[in-house]
């Protein structure tokens, strides 16, 4: 044999050889390229659910800020009517015994310092009953 016959042998070997690398490249870059594009729509779909969160989040804030403005003055108002049962132990037993006398609301929310309604709460709840 000859140089260049070696020569042609050693250079078709290698062009083979660099074929079946392409193509095994190729496969595993086409394999790559599925698994990122599958990645993707998995992201994509991540994304969504994040946005879908983020909305219920930012409703539920507001629903609480309008639950805590509702609210909010229930803890004072607690506070003052267990700071005028304390200065007036039994007023509220004396209003529900002036109810059950007959005497209206009114005369119960002026003689005992209960709101209107309060008074008319222990006026319906212990009260003579009208008919009507």
């Amino acid at each position: 044999m000859n140089g260049a016959v070696v020569f042609s042998v050693v250079a078709t070997g290698t062009g083979i050889a660099a074929m079946v690398a392409a193509a095994v490249a190729l496969r595993a870059l086409s394999s790559w390229r599925g698994r990122v594009e599958s990645l993707e729509a998995g992201l994509a779909g991540l994304r969504r659910e994040l946005e879908m969160l983020a909305s219920i989040s930012a409703r539920t804030g507001r629903h609480v800020q309008r639950v805590e403005q509702e609210f909010s003055g229930v803890a004072e108002r607690i506070d003052l009517v267990e700071s005028r049962g304390a200065a007036m132990p039994g007023s509220l037993d004396e209003a529900i015994s002036w109810a059950r006398r007959g005497v209206d609301a009114d005369k119960l929310a002026q003689q005992f310092g209960l709101t209107s309604a309060e008074a008319e709460l222990v006026s319906r709840l212990h009260g003579v009953k009208r008919s009507a």
